[in-house]
């Protein structure tokens, strides 16, 4: 069942004379959360391979969203419209428990703090290779959609807050930030770790704590004007990504070729990375907008995960081309299942539902099946296991 080929012997190949070139100048990363991790590091048994301290750190994000999912799945708990509606309803308001913030705030930290950490872990017991890294970046790329889509539900999608279509498009600004800062590396060789990470997670973190202090109605006024606390927080996601991250990307790619550093492949091979993520975006976003149902404002959660696994699937085969050095891919398959739900939701509206749900369950389920085979493979490729240290696949 996971034994399927998905990686060429071009890839196995490109990995095997993969070297990883990395800057990294933030401030708070430099002086202060390295230092941090050198130390912290010290303290992890050195039997404890590196990919199980970075899989550890993916799911204590899927659990944040799923604690989140069970509490307050449809995105209500901490809007006014919510209680509005249990006492006309003599109902009973959805409401997060108070205790769960600072549980979430932890949790998160912890990622951060094993995502931090597992590459020193792999270099203090000198099994750093292509594997860990891919592995390691192919779980950001969707541990980069979980952590937004639980931010929303301090906020929720009523009063106060940003509706779930401009949610949609905050989670994608996100989203493409991380996906320049790999199309970047794919044409110049060298990933630049963008400084806003450091501090979105700090932030994150504080806002969640915070939160477990004063509660959702805290958010609940103007700050500046008339703009509150959600469009402040919406603002500057749109300023650091299309504002900083995505004219970096583009400047030091310029400067590659400009100084003749990177890869220097044609204006055509340069861009092909981003047809996939733009086919991607353009038919969900035609659903989000055309949808008979209006999935994004009644099952925002569905389609956000839906958007986040998508993504992570179109950004690990990015990651793999980049680091095997190979070309890749102008298109995803999984975009013409999308195009079938689309043209099922917009044609019979009967069965959107049942579109969705199936479309979702149908990029979970193949996005594992990706990621399982290609570590699998990798694995078998450099006779490791992905989660012990010093054994070797015979």
């Amino acid at each position: 069942m996971f034994d399927y080929k998905y990686l060429t012997r071009e890839h196995l190949e490109g990995f095997d004379n993969y070297k990883y070139m990395a800057i990294d100048t933030s401030p708070l990363s430099v002086y202060v959360m390295h230092p941090f991790w050198n130390k912290v590091v010290e303290l992890v048994p050195r039997w404890v391979a590196p990919n199980v301290l970075t899989f550890a750190g993916f799911l204590l994000t899927v659990a944040n969203f799923l604690l989140l999912s069970h509490y307050d799945y449809d995105y209500t708990a901490a809007s006014a419209v919510n209680a509005t509606a249990a006492v006309v309803n003599g109902g009973v308001r959805n409401v997060i428990p108070g205790w769960l913030w600072p549980v979430l705030a932890v949790f998160l930290f912890l990622a951060y703090t094993l995502d931090g950490i597992d590459g020193k872990q792999a270099r203090r017991t000198q099994t750093s290779g292509p594997l860990g890294e891919m592995f390691d970046h192919g779980l950001d790329s969707y541990s980069v959609f979980f952590i937004p889509a639980c931010l929303y539900s301090i906020f929720g999608k009523g009063d106060f807050s940003a509706p779930p279509i401009r949610m949609y498009y905050i989670i994608w600004n996100i989203l493409v930030s991380f996906y320049f800062s790999h199309w970047e590396k794919y044409n110049t060789g060298v990933l630049y770790l963008p400084w806003g990470y450091d501090f979105s997670m700090w932030s994150s973190i504080a806002v969640f704590l915070w939160t477990g202090y004063k509660g959702t109605d805290y958010y609940k006024q103007y700050v500046i004007g008339s703009y509150d606390v959600a469009s402040l927080f919406e603002i500057g996601i749109y300023a650091t990504g299309l504002g900083i991250n995505l004219p970096v990307s583009a400047y030091n790619v310029y400067q590659s070729y400009k100084l003749r550093t990177g890869k220097m492949r044609s204006f055509l091979e340069a861009i092909r990375p981003l047809w996939a993520l733009l086919s991607i975006f353009f038919l969900c976003s035609l659903w989000a907008h055309q949808s008979p149902r209006r999935v994004v404002q009644r099952d925002p959660r569905a389609v956000f995960l839906l958007v986040g696994t998508l993504f992570s699937n179109v950004a690990c085969r990015l990651i793999v081309a980049q680091m095997s050095n190979q070309r890749c891919e102008a298109s995803n398959w999984l975009q013409w299942p999308l195009l079938a739900a689309v043209v099922t939701s917009l044609y019979a509206p009967q069965y959107e539902w049942t579109a969705l749900y199936a479309m979702t369950a149908l990029s979970v389920l193949a996005h594992v099946h990706y990621g399982t085979c290609v570590v699998r493979q990798m694995c078998v490729h450099f006779r490791r296991t992905c989660f012990t240290i010093n054994k070797r696949a015979d």
